[in-house]
């Protein structure tokens, strides 16, 4: 039991970490990089493309989220891993509701719906890296 609780806050941990990470040095590259386009910070969630790059890298770290609590857990990887992605999509409401002007409501909602399935697959490949065990 404490294993499982420590695998799913190792993972929590690490998604959020790395997800912190990237988004320091991505919203100011992206500044830099494209300023007739993104003129300031509310604009990034405003761009489409911006939206997309930011979505893509999100997924990933949360699917590393999902990974680090499936390699934790040595059990029924799956399993932690999507609980991982379920805490962490509650977690996000708070944060919507929180701050409501710093993107569109459509992009709260579909982080919250790509969120377990982003774990999901982080758990998904460490379970068949153990042998093809898929639980």
């Amino acid at each position: 039991m404490i294993r499982s609780v420590l695998a799913v806050l190792t993972g929590l941990m690490a998604q959020t970490t790395a997800l912190f990470a990237i988004d320091a040095v991505a919203e100011p590259w992206m500044l830099q990089t494209f300023p007739d386009a993104l003129p300031s910070r509310a604009a990034i969630s405003h761009n489409i493309w911006a939206t997309i790059f930011m979505f893509v890298y999100s997924s990933k770290c949360i699917a590393g989220g999902g990974y680090v609590a499936a390699w934790l857990a040595r059990r029924l990887e799956i399993r932690h891993a999507v609980i991982m992605g379920a805490i962490q999509a509650a977690l996000v409401i708070p944060a919507m509701i929180a701050y409501p002007d710093e993107s569109p409501l459509w992009h709260w909602i579909l982080g919250i719906v790509l969120i377990v399935p982003a774990a999901w697959g982080g758990g998904f490949i460490r379970a068949r890296q153990t042998k093809g065990r898929v639980s």
